[in-house]
């Protein structure tokens, strides 16, 4: 190292400071394991401190870290109190999630500590987000993913270093390669156990370090972090180091590696090493270091006492913050009146009217998906919009939906607001994990500091001999989840006055929407209007049988109650629009009139929302009741390509019909 890259004595006296910050902050919450103050895992970072320490010297408090399981080091390095490290530890009301988190799941979003995540991989996909919003807000903020050697064989990897490498990303990829991923040697996971090369993959820098030399990792990430500032991209760390610790505290450690390795890497202590080489070079003294240490010692001691006395977690607080709690930029609903002038519209073009609306009057929404750009999407969902917005708002993606659903979670916590379009819902199915253990759950886990105003849309159900991986729905399986809202239109109307709903939401919404009415046309408002998540739509008023359908199966129950009537049979039709929110207060007004209630489900029955339905009805509504619930579903079978066999494994006009019927009679 140079003498012009060589950090000042006030710079090298606070790496060092930091350095030892973590060191006993480690070796105190490793006690405190032992005395179970601690009430689950506890991962220490003990001997890897110079990593964090030496890359967030570069960082200002508005840039965005993400981290891993092993992340108390890069929340203490990004400048979290020690006190809210031990208080969140310890399960305590003053920690930095309130004790929603634990070791694992550290948010300070105030200070750019974006989470730490018990899974791995979503840091690297979420740091690449968040270079996409400093990018297309036009800041020079950067984003840094902290990850593990286990991480790199992980198509997380794969797909958010290629993101980054193709779009220019601002961000860092630190791996912290020490070694085992928990118990496995990467030299036993690793096809090609360098990583650095890979980044050459990627079409970006990649540099190996000295991970236990903090100044190296210092003046490697000065690079990196200067080049990601000026437009230069992203650049791949790797920096070569060891825990001396178990994997978790309370973990056996010597199955898999031996006592002499171990002690031959604290011989490598990074502390140590920038501790001698002040003392060698007489830059500092020895009393220079030892106050430093009975500073640090101190603060530690201090920290952890104030974190034990502090209040536990209100229990009352256990549901809060599932769900934005104050929507500042949601609309109030405006009504649809008769003197509303409404024009014929295709759904199709009625989502798009919306979507249009909505991008012209914010900046920060963009869109990302497979076609979506030039093409215009598979539905023609973007017609036209790439023309006036260009390829930053309207990106075209690898097929990677992990990747970019990843990509648009980090996007959504660090200020824009994506709209990912994976044009068939069976797709998505490759980012669950991202949707649910990620996107689902971020405002819950940074008890409401971070926003996740994040659409999500593609087409769902059975038609045109799509076969079994372009005919799927699931909108029962999202709606399980706490965090998300699963909106289903079936109409025109609907779906314009739903979209632009979700545009302006800031909790993520699963859009889907039916193949078979993406062409269908109808009347649509000439005037804005919105409409609520969670307020069902009376499609059709009667008195003798309520039906609740959803999507396709709205139009094909319209047709039934039209060969009903003929019969004196008058159906109440009610379209639930949203199924989380799902508005059974119309149901059961309903069936308070009717007596009877079937539900018509192109989906599966085995778990299905018509379970739930049935389940909340007869609960709250049992004696109103004339007659069993019945529910007429899509077979449960995955769905067959021959037209006879599609058409035979879902509901029709004549079998509602019959249904309904039969349903009248009992």
């Amino acid at each position: 190292m140079s003498d012009s890259e060589f950090p000042s004595l006030d710079a090298c006296l606070q790496l060092y400071r930091q350095m030892q910050l973590i060191r006993l902050c480690e070796e105190r919450l490793a006690k405190s394991h032992q005395q179970r103050l601690i009430h689950g895992a506890c991962h220490t970072y003990v001997g890897q401190e110079a990593i964090a320490v030496g890359v967030c010297a570069h960082l200002r408090p508005d840039d965005a870290v993400f981290s891993t399981h092993r992340g108390h080091g890069h929340a203490l390095a990004k400048g979290l109190d020690p006190h809210q490290l031990f208080a969140e530890l310890y399960g305590r009301e003053t920690g930095c999630s309130h004790g929603r988190g634990g070791s694992m799941h550290l948010f300070a979003p105030e200070i750019g500590l974006m989470g730490t995540t018990g899974i791995v991989g979503p840091g690297i996909l979420q740091a690449a987000g968040a270079g996409y919003s400093f990018k297309l807000l036009k800041t020079d903020r950067i984003a840094v993913a902290f990850f593990g050697d286990g991480a790199v064989n992980n198509g997380a990897f794969h797909e958010g270093l290629n993101l980054a490498g193709l779009w220019k990303l601002p961000v860092l990829f630190i791996c912290e390669n020490n070694q085992f991923a928990t118990e496995i040697a990467f030299r036993d996971a690793a096809a090609n156990p360098a990583v650095a090369v890979r980044a050459a993959a990627y079409g970006m820098p990649g540099v190996e370090v000295d991970g236990n030399n903090v100044l190296m990792v210092h003046e490697a990430a000065a690079t990196a972090v200067r080049r990601a500032r000026s437009g230069g991209g992203a650049t791949l760390m790797e920096c070569k180091t060891y825990r001396t610790r178990a994997h978790a505290e309370g973990m056996g450690d010597f199955t898999y590696r031996s006592r002499d390795e171990v002690e031959q890497w604290k011989a490598c202590c990074p502390i140590l090493q920038l501790r001698n080489r002040l003392l060698d070079e007489k830059s500092a003294s020895v009393s220079d270091l030892e106050a430093i240490d009975r500073e640090i010692a101190a603060l530690v001691e201090q920290s952890h006492a104030s974190a034990e006395k502090s209040s536990w977690s209100d229990p009352a607080t256990a549901t809060r913050h599932v769900f934005a709690e104050i929507n500042q930029t949601s609309p109030t609903s405006k009504g649809i009146d008769a003197s509303t002038r409404s024009r014929e519209l295709s759904y199709m073009k009625a989502t798009l009217e919306a979507l249009t609306e909505e991008m012209a009057e914010n900046p920060r929404i963009f869109v990302l998906g497979e076609g979506i750009g030039k093409r215009g999407g598979n539905f023609n969902t973007t017609s036209g919009l790439f023309d006036l917005y260009g390829p930053e708002r309207l990106r075209d993606t690898p097929i990677c939906e992990r990747g970019f659903v990843g990509l648009a979670c980090g996007a959504a916590m660090a200020g824009s607001r994506p709209v990912v379009d994976f044009m068939f819902s069976d797709f998505i199915l490759d980012a669950l994990g991202e949707i649910i253990n990620q996107i689902a759950k971020m405002q819950y886990m940074s008890n409401g500091r971070l926003r996740m105003p994040l659409l999500l849309r593609g087409c769902i159900g059975v038609g045109h001999s799509a076969a079994t991986h372009h005919s799927g729905s699931y909108y029962s399986m999202y709606a399980h989840f706490p965090g998300l809202r699963v909106v289903v239109p079936a109409t025109p109307r609907d779906a314009k006055g739903l979209l632009k709903t979700a545009l302006r939401s800031d909790d993520p919404v699963l859009f889907l929407e039916h193949k078979e009415l993406l062409s269908l046309k109808g009347p649509v408002p000439e005037e804005e209007y919105f409409i609520d998540f969670g307020k069902a739509s009376v499609v059709r008023e009667g008195k003798d049988v309520t039906v609740v359908a959803l999507a396709l199966m709205v139009h094909k129950a319209l047709v039934a109650c039209d060969v009903l009537a003929k019969d004196g049979i008058s159906v109440e039709l009610i379209d639930p629009r949203t199924v989380a929110p799902l508005d059974i207060e119309t149901i059961l007004s309903s069936v308070a009139k009717t007596g009877r209630l079937l539900i018509v489900d192109e989906a599966f029955a085995p778990c299905g929302i018509g379970a739930e339905i049935v389940a909340q009805l007869i609960d709250r509504g049992f004696d109103e009741l004339d007659a069993p619930i019945r529910r007429l579903n899509g077979l449960h079978t995955p769905t067959p390509y021959s037209p006879s066999l599609e058409s035979a494994v879902i509901p029709n006009a004549e079998t509602i019909a019959r249904a309904i019927r039969e349903l009248c009679e009992e």
